[in-house]
């Protein structure tokens, strides 16, 4: 608990900054939305639809009635997405590797702690930060999309969407989490974890350009949950949720395993 607790303090300020700046995104997301309003909403489907697929898939754009609040909101999503998958994965390959970083690996180790208990600890304290992340994110979206919405109701979407980074985040912060209890140096877990996030990201924008590249969708998590089929009426589809429980589990499982065999840096 005392190490859980620790955690949670030292998080407190980085916790803060994302969570204004996840404020700070859907409120100033939701306010472009309000200045095209201007622009008639099929005429702004219309531009959009003549765009080249690949600007669209940069944007996000392209599958969604941008004349509605909760159309334009699923467009600019793909962003939060990306910033909830970067925020997951500085968790997952910090939160164990900066003991060893900060030098402070052999007082931590030097306790009657097991090496399991520290991982458990420190587990639930990036669960919590995710939590908190989400959570925020989630009363944003839904004040600051609601207000636009003219009374339609779109709890229903913006709940479905963070359930799906809720999910998206969990396996980051596991991939991160496994590769600082693999690796024997643990400051290459952040570029390592990074690079994968951010490589699958890639990955997913070459699939909605080129069809062809369809097969690949099962490698890349930001196709998993993707907000045009969350919103659009196929929802949660059962092999995504059974691949990103297995990525999870196999993760966390492969942190116990590797952490508590591997020689620390002290």
């Amino acid at each position: 608990m005392n190490i859980y607790i620790k955690e949670m303090k030292s998080s407190v300020k980085s916790l803060i900054i994302w969570s204004l700046v996840m404020i700070a995104f859907v409120a100033s997301s939701m306010g472009k939305y309000a200045a095209s309003s201007s622009i008639s909403g099929q005429s702004l489907n219309d531009m959009i639809s003549k765009m080249p697929d690949a600007l669209k898939s940069m944007f996000g754009s392209g599958n969604f009635d941008l004349s509605k609040a909760i159309g334009f909101y699923g467009a600019m999503f793909i962003y939060i997405v990306l910033m909830a998958a970067l925020h997951a994965s500085l968790i997952g390959s910090n939160i164990l590797s900066k003991e060893e970083d900060d030098k402070t690996a052999e007082f931590l180790m030097s306790k009657p702690v097991p090496r399991a208990n520290v991982i458990t600890s420190k587990l639930f304290a990036a669960l919590t930060n995710i939590i908190i992340f989400n959570a925020v994110t989630f009363v944003s979206s839904l004040y600051f999309v609601g207000y636009y919405s003219k009374g339609e109701n779109i709890s229903g979407d913006v709940l479905k969407l963070m359930l799906g980074v809720f999910a998206l985040q969990l396996i980051y912060v596991s991939l991160g989490l496994y590769f600082s209890g693999f690796l024997k140096n643990p400051r290459l877990s952040s570029p390592i974890t990074i690079g994968v996030m951010l490589a699958t990201y890639i990955l997913s924008l070459a699939i909605d350009i080129d069809n062809h590249l369809s097969r690949l969708k099962y490698l890349t998590p930001f196709k998993y949950f993707d907000a045009k089929n969350l919103m659009n009426g196929k929802g949660f589809e059962i092999i995504y949720v059974v691949i990103s429980a297995l990525i999870v589990v196999l993760c966390i499982g492969g942190t116990y395993v590797f952490y508590q065999k591997r020689d620390l840096k002290i």
